[in-house]
């Protein structure tokens, strides 16, 4: 994770967090527009994070459930004012496009849909996210009505010609898609935090819920093809996760979701 040192502490920061970590090194961690991002060098670590007032709510609140399961950091602060702050603990280790799991996909591969597999089998009762996959869907519906669709950054074998063809395969398979297993919800590579090739927890859980695991599923061999610049991996990975589970059919459903953004 690209991290680049800042001269002073950003002022908009909440004065009880300012206390905290006052005197440390601060980086700007950020890699995307909708959120700012700063790692903290103070002890073991920690990371704040910033965005528009409201939307880090979810975030805070799964990230908090996935740390009761031993899964993700600690959730130190939640302050929701002007702009909404997530302070936690750092989860210890590299995420997984440092160069040494680059180094070696195939056990990068299989790493990853091990531990996607375990995260499916943990029990969810009581998760505050109760029906993902329905989010997932209206996220999809509104995108489409709004003109949101870019089938740029997708696998070939994944590709819909246009924005109305994906559309007509999500309305007429949507109903295969099913809320039953713990999901990450954006399961990618920058995500998933490992220790010397041991897994060590999840980040960015803001998506995350109850939900189809096939939504899981799909962000990992698109984060393999993504990240590996091939789509080589794509049968691996779905036969270290287990057959018995993924069915690509459905896959293909899920496709024509994400293409709405």
């Amino acid at each position: 994770m690209k991290k680049t040192i800042m001269n002073q502490i950003p002022s908009e920061i909440p004065q009880d967090i300012r206390c905290f970590i006052s005197g440390s090194d601060i980086y700007d961690s950020s890699c995307s527009r909708e959120a700012r991002v700063y790692f903290i060098n103070k002890e073991n670590g920690y990371y704040l994070k910033c965005s528009e007032h409201g939307k880090l709510k979810k975030e805070a609140e799964m990230t908090e459930y996935f740390y009761s399961k031993g899964l993700s950091a600690k959730v130190l602060n939640y302050i929701s004012d002007e702009h909404d702050w997530l302070f936690s603990a750092a989860v210890v280790g590299d995420d997984c496009i440092h160069e040494d799991y680059l180094a070696d996909p195939k056990r990068l591969c299989d790493t990853i849909a091990y531990e996607l597999r375990k995260l499916h089998e943990t029990e969810c009762a009581e998760c505050p996210v109760s029906d993902r996959t329905a989010e997932y869907l209206a996220e999809a519906e509104k995108n489409y009505r709004t003109g949101n669709y870019d089938k740029a950054h997708f696998p070939d074998s994944f590709g819909y010609r246009s924005a109305k063809e994906a559309y007509d395969v999500l309305e007429a398979g949507k109903g295969a898609l099913k809320s039953r297993v713990l999901l990450h919800g954006d399961y990618s590579l920058p995500n998933i935090i490992l220790d010397n090739w041991k897994f060590s927890g999840f980040i960015d859980l803001g998506c995350g819920g109850v939900g189809d695991r096939h939504i899981d599923l799909f962000r990992g061999v698109w984060t393999l093809w993504f990240n590996l610049k091939t789509d080589n991996y794509k049968d691996r990975f779905l036969d270290a996760y287990g057959r018995d589970k993924a069915d690509e059919s459905v896959l293909k459903i899920i496709a024509s979701a994400e293409v709405f953004g």
